[in-house]
């Protein structure tokens, strides 16, 4: 399997240290049916001399076999703690285009369900790994005591493994087809959730997505996940009687065939009982380690950024006085909605408004504007020199997104916790010192209305004490009177202490508080001048026109 390989690159000493304990473990195992062979079976009348050996070899090989599961658990508990680790850095690591590409319910799926099954694969993988390890050991003892009952019962198990893993593929097709529908699953219950107020209110609708969407997915996951069990069962039984049948040509070809004698038959039947377990272990996990294999695929499948160990310590841009995006253009996909060309410079110390209609492209061009956004042609120059270091530049930036995220922790420059000082100043001026409950750096109350989760967020961003803020229609959800304190008295405190503000904005009554206005039309971006400036100041509303 692919998976092992990628665990035999990465822990390659203690995977071969574990491979080495195993065998050891198949050799002690086959060492004590030997020695019943030898001193119990073929011996008469033996002495009790023999019974203190017997009870050492069975506590070593219990202590053999313990330490090898153990070594093998602790190693796949070791990767899959690293594999879960790597995924997320990757995802943070991974431009937001592709992200939004995957969709949350898929990356949400993968962190859970893949990794979860790829947890189990590497609990039930040493039931695999001694199962081999004993079959291989097995047989060379069994050739040693009669080569012909070998290939006859070499023959037998053959069948047995072949049918086993006829069934155990027909496992493996539904596993892959539980996995995708465990993606449809995940986006019906975040939709459940997300959509719980419309839901609530419409309850036709809500039966709608139970009947038609859930239980459409819910159906088929059940239907692949009984098969799945039916063939994995199926699988686990075959190869039970088939076992069982195998002791029976044993005594048949000692006893009917006069092939060997009875010492001989009856070490036949002690190995096959022996490898009995471990062979039906083996089957049992096979499915395990299918659907794991079936994760790690559908992890690979996203295209996330290259493992990076280290998050970029670049130092921020300093005393910059002019960001000019430079002809930049968008595309939504082959035949999607296109941004551009945008030519737009902004001098430190502005106060920029950006208005349009909705679907006019504001948002993507506050993406371009942050280098959230790959342009697919274009350049951003800082006082006349292209950016080449895009993490670097984007350390210009504070935001607040219309789908604000709120964190728990308060901030300032390099991670560090925030000034105290400024904390204080900002919650005076939001209005916000008896609604957050704080202890040191770290906010108690995430519970808030969206007005105050958005005060909150303007918050985190101004602890941040980054050169440029962008701000999405951050007073669309504030009361009239706040909305009022922001644009006459935020916004000029943040240009007076040096800060460029970009704000996307439908308040009409405020442009007028604006150094520029700009306007987002089909993709196109216009500034706003004279009698136009005027004109979009007395109603923008009228201006807007439909796009993205």
């Amino acid at each position: 399997m692919e998976l092992l390989s990628v665990v035999y690159k990465q822990y390659r000493w203690p995977f071969i240290a574990v491979i080495v304990l195993n065998l050891l473990s198949a050799a002690l195992g086959i060492g004590i049916i030997a020695y019943i062979n030898h001193e119990l079976i073929v011996t008469i009348n033996a002495s009790l001399a023999v019974l203190p050996t017997f009870l050492g070899l069975l506590l070593l090989l219990m202590a053999v076999t313990l330490a090898s599961q153990l070594a093998l658990t602790l190693l796949g508990h070791h990767f899959v703690w690293k594999l879960r680790g790597q995924f997320i850095k990757r995802i943070l690591d991974t431009h937001i285009q592709r992200i939004e590409q995957i969709g949350s319910a898929q990356l949400l799926a993968g962190l859970t369900s893949d990794v979860r099954n790829i947890t189990i694969a590497f609990v039930r993988l040493p039931e695999l790994i001694q199962g081999i390890v004993l079959t291989i050991g097995s047989a060379a003892y069994l050739a040693w005591l009669s080569p012909g009952m070998l290939a006859v019962t070499a023959l037998w198990l053959a069948v047995t493994i072949i049918g086993g893993w006829l069934l155990v593929s027909r496992v493996y097709s539904h596993m892959a087809k539980l996995r995708e529908t465990e993606d449809r699953l995940y986006a019906d219950y975040q939709t459940v959730i997300d959509g719980r107020k419309e839901l609530a209110l419409n309850r036709a609708r809500a039966q709608q997505i139970y009947d038609t969407v859930y239980q459409e997915d819910a159906n088929a996951y059940r239907h692949h996940i009984v098969r799945a069990d039916t063939f994995h069962l199926s699988a686990v039984n075959w190869s039970n009687i088939m076992m069982l049948g195998a002791i029976g040509m044993v005594f048949f070809m000692a006893n009917g065939l006069g092939w060997a004698n009875t010492a001989v038959a009856a070490t036949y039947s002690l190995m096959l009982l022996f490898l009995r377990t471990p062979l039906l272990q083996t089957v049992g996990a096979l499915p395990t380690l299918l659907s794991a294999q079936v994760a790690f695929n559908k992890l690979r499948s996203f295209q996330l950024a290259e493992w990076r160990e280290h998050f970029s310590a670049a130092s921020p841009i300093a005393d910059w006085q002019t960001l000019e995006l430079r002809d930049l253009v968008f595309h939504y996909g082959e035949n999607g909605f296109s941004v551009g060309p945008i030519n737009l410079t902004l001098k430190r110390g502005e106060l920029v408004f950006l208005i349009g209609g909705n679907g006019s492209g504001k948002s993507t061009l506050a993406m371009l504007l942050t280098g959230l956004y790959q342009p697919v042609s274009g350049t951003i120059l800082l006082d006349g020199e292209a950016i080449t270091d895009i993490e670097r530049y984007r350390q210009l930036f504070s935001a607040v997104f219309t789908d604000v995220h709120l964190f728990d922790r308060l901030i300032g420059p390099d991670a560090q916790p925030a000034s105290p000082a400024l904390v204080q100043q900002w919650l005076a001026r939001l209005k916000m010192q008896d609604k957050l409950k704080l202890e040191g750096n770290k906010v108690l109350n995430l519970q808030l209305s969206k007005g105050q989760s958005k005060r909150l967020a303007l918050l985190l961003a101004a602890a941040e004490q980054r050169d440029i803020l962008l701000l999405d229609e951050w007073a669309a959800d504030q009361d009239p009177h706040f909305r009022r304190v922001f644009y006459r008295e935020l916004l000029p405190w943040l240009q007076q202490s040096g800060k460029t503000v970009f704000a996307i904005s439908h308040d009409d009554h405020y442009f007028i508080h604006a150094d520029r206005l700009l306007e987002m039309r089909e993709g196109v971006l216009h500034e706003l001048t004279g009698s136009e400036r005027e004109k979009a100041t007395l109603d923008a509303v009228q201006r807007t026109d439909t796009g993205r």
